[in-house]
C-alpha cells in the first residue's frame, strides 16, 4: 500500500485553530470565502489527489518523460491528469478574479498544494512554476501583457517557467550572459542557453510562457544590468489565437536522481534570428521582478518538504502495522506482534509525524500572514519576510531527513525500489537545492532579514517576544509544563545566537555565515516548537471541555514529543554558531 491520503483533519485543525481561517476569510477581498467552503474544497482536492495524481506518481518515477527532436512527451497519464486539473479549476484558486481567478486566500491554496506535493510532487511542480510566473506578470508586467497572458495561464491552458540558471551562472546570477536586443516594435530578440528549467518543455498544455533573465546592450554589469523578458513558446496573434513557433527549443532534458515525472529542460533561445520576447517592467530591474516569482516558489518548495514527509510517513506507518518481525523488547507474552510495537520504530514514526506537523503549521501560519500582508498589515509582511527562508530551508532539510527515517522503518526492503519508499527519498533531495539552496536561504536570513534589516534584528526580536509570551502563558498548566520549559530553553538559545550574529556581523561576516545554516535550523526548530506549543494548548483546552475526539490527545502527544526530542537541539545549534566558526576555517586549503 502506498496510496496517499490527505491528512484533512490535521489540515483543518491548523487552518481553523492556529492560522485563524475565519479571520482570514473576513479580510477585504475574501468575502466569498468561508470555513464551510474551504472544508468542501479540501474534500474535493483530497479526492483529486488520491484518485488522479497518486495513481500516476509511480509511473512518472519509473517511466518518466522522453525528449526527441526537441519534443517532450510526458509520462503516461500526466497529460490527461493535467487536462482534468485545469478543467476542474484547481489552477485558478489564488489568483485575481479580474483575469479569471477564484481569488481564494493564500492559506487555502497552501493546504491544497500540500496535497498535490504529497500525491505527486513531480506533477505539482508544473502548476507551482506557473503560479510563480503569474505572480511576476501580475505584479510587474504592462496591462497589455497581463490581458494577453494571465487569463490563459490562470485557467491552466498555458503554463509558465522560470529561466535563471545558465551553464556558467548557477547561484551567481550576476554572471548571466543571455542577451536581448530591441527590435523597434516593442518586442525584443532573446538569445542564450538556460539550464535546469522545470517543465521547460512538455505536451500537457497548449503554450508555455517562459520568463527569461537576459542583458540588454550596454546594460550595467552584474545584477544591476539584468532585465526580465516574457518569451512564449508560441507567439500569440492579435485575436488571442496561437501563431507561429518561437525561435526556442528544448535542447535536452536532464537525467536526474528523482522527480523523474518532471521534465527538467535545457532551453536554447535564438538559434536563428532570436526568440521574440517582451520586456516585463523596466529595463535592468529583472532581478527584483524575478524575486517575486522566486519568493512564491520558495514557500511552495518548503511545502514540498511537508508533502513528501507526510507521504513517507503514511507509507511507513502502513508497513509498521503490517510487518511482523522479531521479539518485542519488554514483552514476555510470546505473542507475535507487528514492528509498530518495537520502541525504535515507535520513535521513528513519532519523529516523522511530529516534525511533519510542525512543518505544516509553520507553512500555513506563514501563508496566513501572506493573506494579512495583502490586506495591508505591515507587521504580517515583516513576519512573512523573516520566515520565508525558514519555510523553504528548514522544511526541505526536514523533508530529506524524514523521508530517510521513513525508509529506515522498512529496513532492507525500503532500499528496494519495488516498495516505493526509495522514491520519496530520491524526490526529496532536490528540494534543498532548487529555488535557492539551504545556504542561500540561511544567508538571506542572517543577512537581509536579521543583520541588515532596516532596524537590525527588529523582526526577530518581535517574534521572540511573542514566543516568550506563549511559553509563559502555558507554563502553569501541568500538561504543558514540560513543553513550556523546553520552549523557553529553545527561545533563549535563539535569542543568544541572534544577539551574537548582530554583534559580529559587521566585524566578522565570514564567521557569522559559517554558522548561517545552523541558525536557520535553530530558527525552524524553535518557531516550529512554538507553533506546536500553541497547538498543544488548544488541544488541552478542548480536552478540558470534555471532547471525546482523540485527535486532540494525539496532538498533545506529538507536541510533547517535539518539545522533548527536537527543541533540545536548539542549544547545540547555538553553541555551533557562537563557538564553531574558527574550526570551519582551521584546515588550510592544501590539506583538504
Amino acid at each position: 500500500m502506498s496510496t496517499y491520503i490527505a491528512p484533512i483533519r490535521d489540515m483543518q485543525f491548523v487552518l481553523n485553530e492556529v492560522a485563524g481561517l475565519s479571520d482570514i476569510c473576513a479580510l477585504p477581498g475574501n468575502e466569498e470565502c468561508s470555513v464551510d467552503l474551504v472544508e468542501s474544497i479540501l474534500d474535493e482536492a483530497s479526492k483529486f489527489a488520491t484518485g488522479v495524481l497518486d495513481p500516476i506518481n509511480k509511473v512518472g518515477d519509473q517511466i518518466g518523460h522522453v525528449c526527441k527532436d526537441g519534443v517532450v512527451t510526458t509520462a503516461p497519464g500526466f497529460k490527461e491528469a493535467y487536462k482534468l486539473f485545469a478543467e476542474t479549476g484547481w489552477n485558478s484558486m489564488p489568483f485575481d478574479p479580474e483575469y479569471g481567478g477564484q481569488g481564494l486566500p493564500a492559506v487555502v491554496s497552501m493546504a491544497v498544494n500540500e496535497m498535490w506535493k504529497g500525491a505527486n510532487m513531480a506533477f505539482g511542480l508544473c502548476p507551482m512554476l506557473t503560479g510563480g510566473a503569474i505572480e511576476a506578470i501580475a505584479h510587474h508586467a504592462s496591462d497589455e501583457l497581463k490581458q494577453i497572458y494571465l487569463p490563459k495561464m490562470i485557467e491552466g491552458t498555458w503554463t509558465g517557467t522560470m529561466n535563471l540558471t545558465e551553464p556558467n551562472a548557477g547561484s551567481d546570477l550576476a554572471a548571466i550572459s543571455s542577451k536581448a536586443k530591441a527590435v523597434g516594435d516593442g518586442s525584443y530578440l532573446v538569445s542564450g542557453t538556460k539550464i535546469f528549467i522545470t517543465w521547460g518543455e512538455h505536451d500537457v498544455a497548449e503554450n508555455i510562457i517562459h520568463l527569461v533573465l537576459a542583458r540588454l546592450p550596454d546594460a550595467p554589469p552584474g545584477l544591476k544590468g539584468i532585465s526580465l523578458f516574457l518569451v512564449p513558446k508560441f507567439l500569440v496573434n492579435a485575436d488571442g489565437s496561437l501563431g507561429k513557433r518561437n525561435d526556442l527549443i528544448c535542447a535536452s532534458i536532464e537525467h536526474k536522481l528523482g522527480i523523474h515525472g518532471s521534465p527538467t529542460a535545457v532551453m536554447s533561445y535564438g538559434e536563428n534570428e532570436g526568440a521574440v520576447g517582451y520586456l516585463i517592467g523596466d529595463e535592468n530591474k529583472g532581478i527584483g521582478y524575478m524575486f517575486t516569482m522566486m519568493n512564491h516558489a520558495r514557500v511552495n518548495v518548503g511545502l514540498e518538504g511537508v508533502g513528501i514527509a507526510e507521504r513517507a510517513y503514511q507509507h511507513a506507518l502502513w508497513y509498521a502495522r503490517e510487518r511482523v518481525q522479531g521479539k518485542i523488547i519488554g514483552d514476555n507474552s510470546g505473542e507475535k506482534k507487528t514492528i509498530l510495537h518495537h520502541p525504535d520504530v515507535r520513535r521513528m514514526l513519532m519523529d516523522v509525524k511530529s516534525r511533519t506537523e510542525a512543518m505544516r503549521t509553520l507553512a500555513y501560519y506563514s501563508a496566513a500572514n501572506i493573506d494579512r500582508a495583502h490586506a495591508g498589515d505591515a507587521a504580517a509582511q515583516s513576519r512573512v519576510d523573516l520566515l520565508t527562508p525558514v519555510v523553504k530551508g528548514w522544511s526541505t532539510e526536514q523533508g530529506v531527513e524524514l523521508s530517510s527515517t521513513a525508509l529506515q522503518v522498512f529496513g532492507g526492503v525500503g532500499f528496494v525500489e519495488e516498495t516505493g519508499a526509495a522514491q520519496y527519498y530520491r524526490d526529496s533531495r532536490i528540494t534543498t537545492i532548487y529555488e535557492g539552496t539551504t545556504a542561500i536561504q540561511a544567508n538571506d536570513l542572517v543577512g537581509r532579514k536579521l543583520a541588515r534589516e532596516k532596524v537590525p534584528g527588529a523582526a526577530m526580536k518581535t517574534l521572540i517576544a511573542e514566543m516568550s509570551a506563549t511559553a509563559e502563558e502555558i507554563a502553569g498548566d501541568a500538561q504543558l509544563a514540560t513543553i513550556a520549559v523546553n520552549l523557553k530553553n529553545g527561545i533563549n538559545s535563539l535569542s543568544t545566537a541572534a544577539d551574537w550574529i548582530l554583534a559580529n556581523y559587521d566585524s566578522a561576516p565570514a564567521a557569522v555565515h559559517a554558522g548561517s545554516v545552523p541558525f536557520l535550523k535553530l530558527t525552524g526548530i524553535v518557531v516550529g516548537g512554538w507553533l506546536m506549543a500553541k497547538s498543544a494548548a488548544i488541544a488541552v483546552k478542548h480536552l478540558a471541555e470534555g471532547t471525546t475526539d482523540d485527535f486532540y490527545k494525539a496532538k498533545l502527544a506529538t507536541a510533547t514529543y517535539f518539545a522533548a526530542h527536537q527543541i533540545p537541539f536548539a542549544a547545540a545549534y547555538a553553541a555551533e554558531i557562537i563557538g564553531g566558526s574558527d574550526s570551519v576555517f582551521a584546515l588550510p586549503e592544501n590539506l583538504f
